[in-house]
């Protein structure tokens, strides 16, 4: 449990210099807090190179080489938020600057329960950890009332998954005599209230992921939130969600794959669909992208669809891929609305004559979220089908490979927009700060070179999956 004491230290550590600075160097409060995170994101990396597997709490707790994996692959997507986050926490949020950090760490610590669940109460523990402080990040933004109203629907929406979840989870429970997922996996069987079970349970997880017809509040939320809150809450939520939930299918659930398969299979089909053809309609980039994460988290289903050691590699790698590329996008959207106010696409007419580095990198970001060769996003899509096709899945792989020809059309509206249009009143040549300018390097580098590293997936298929 290395990873967990260590964040709790790295919290009160943070809360303390927060208390402590008060009002007085909220930069250097700031540095001090990103600096923790990143000395701890170090020591997992330290960590995970002398790892043995192991358990805790009578089994409720389970680690492995990929669940380590897992874990530092969230603590790089969050040491890139704070680093977006940095001018806004220094400029708009400086009172609350303290709360957005360490609420942020309070939803990675359940995020880091989830994973590491090896039974349904622990999972449930993690998931309340990390959806009730996201609340709470999203109506962050006290100078917008659209920010208050997205964490009135996020909550509200989140109450509702959570009590269709324990539901289903009670059911389980009343029907095999245990919460752990090894004693649901030897007892489960085709009984209704099991099936009914599985079903809630499905549901419940289908709104942390957003998947249809459990999206529904994923635009309003992503639109009013802070943008870095959105950029956390569209990759590092959804990641860690994402293999949570294939790590529960293919533990508690794999001896009977009939009763999940068929379900997931129509849940995919439709919420590609339903992502990409919303996502044309929109002209609000937080809405763009939200529609367009809601795909994404198709995409992402894939692997978990095809159940092997295979699909969880391609899961994971998947997800790697994703958060650089979208927090690429986000990066660049948050920097420009944080000195201009402008989120629309109709804003970024014209964007490459007056920044033509933030507009590259836009470009390469959407070209990677639509699968462009030879980006890494191409590679990410390409093992995640692979593994599908190997199940059987052709007819899936199929539908999702005609889908992204309507992706490929809306992320291509983007890039028309920056480099063909023209505007009258383009966006102003803006000076990003040196931590977003980081952030930004580090996401474009990993979009134009993880693809080709192909020791990567091989790394990433051969650790421990533990089932």
């Amino acid at each position: 449990m290395n990873h967990e004491i260590s964040l709790v230290v790295v919290m009160i550590l943070v809360l303390l210099a927060d208390l402590t600075i008060g009002d007085k160097n909220k930069k250097a409060s700031q540095l001090l807090s990103i600096g923790l995170f990143l000395a701890h994101t170090i020591l997992c990396f330290q960590w995970s190179n002398s790892f043995s597997p192991t358990e805790a709490f009578s089994g409720m707790y389970l680690t492995s080489e990929i669940h380590m994996f897992v874990k530092n692959m969230l603590n790089i997507g969050t040491v890139l938020v704070f680093l977006y986050a940095y001018y806004w926490n220094t400029h708009e949020n400086k009172s609350h600057a303290g709360e957005f950090y360490f609420l942020t760490l309070s939803t990675l610590l359940g995020m880091y329960l989830m994973i590491s669940s090896g039974n349904f109460l622990l999972f449930y523990i993690g998931l309340e950890t990390a959806s009730i402080p996201m609340a709470t990040l999203v109506a962050l933004n006290k100078k917008r009332e659209e920010s208050a109203e997205a964490a009135a629907k996020y909550i509200l929406t989140a109450a509702f998954s959570s009590g269709v979840m324990i539901f289903g989870i009670s059911m389980l429970y009343a029907t095999c005599g245990t919460l752990y997922f090894d004693g649901i996996s030897a007892n489960f069987s085709d009984f209704n209230l099991s099936i009914m079970g599985l079903v809630f349970f499905i549901a419940g997880i289908g709104f942390k992921i957003s998947l249809f017809p459990f999206h529904l509040w994923t635009a309003d939320t992503y639109q009013g939130a802070p943008t870095s809150v959105t950029a956390y809450l569209s990759v590092i939520s959804k990641g860690a969600a994402a293999f949570a939930f294939m790590c529960i299918l293919m533990k508690a659930f794999s001896n009977y794959p009939e009763a999940w398969k068929e379900i997931m299979w129509w849940i995919i089909v439709v919420t590609i669909t339903v992502g990409n053809l919303f996502a044309i309609r929109q002209k609000n980039l937080k809405r763009f992208l939200a529609f367009s994460s809601i795909s994404q988290a198709g995409y992402i289903m894939l692997g978990v669809i095809a159940g092997s050691d295979q699909g969880m590699a391609s899961l994971v790698f998947y997800t790697l891929i994703y958060m650089f590329t979208n927090l690429a996008a986000f990066g660049i959207i948050s920097s420009i609305e944080d000195q201009t106010g402008k989120v629309s696409m109709d804003d970024y007419d014209g964007l490459y004559d007056t920044n033509p580095k933030l507009a590259v990198v836009m470009m390469l970001a959407m070209f990677s979220l639509g699968g462009i060769p030879p980006f890494a996003g191409f590679f990410s899509k390409f093992f995640i089908f692979m593994a599908a096709a190997e199940q059987g899945e052709y007819l899936l792989v199929f539908l999702a490979l005609l889908n992204t020809i309507i992706s490929l059309f809306y992320y291509l509206l983007v890039v028309k927009a920056m480099f063909i249009k023209k505007s009258d009143n383009p966006i102003p040549t803006i000076k990003i700060d040196n931590m977003s300018k980081v952030g930004l390097i580090i996401c474009t580098i990993c979009i134009l070179a993880l693809g080709f590293i192909s020791p990567l997936y091989t790394f990433i298929s051969e650790r421990s999956f533990g089932f």
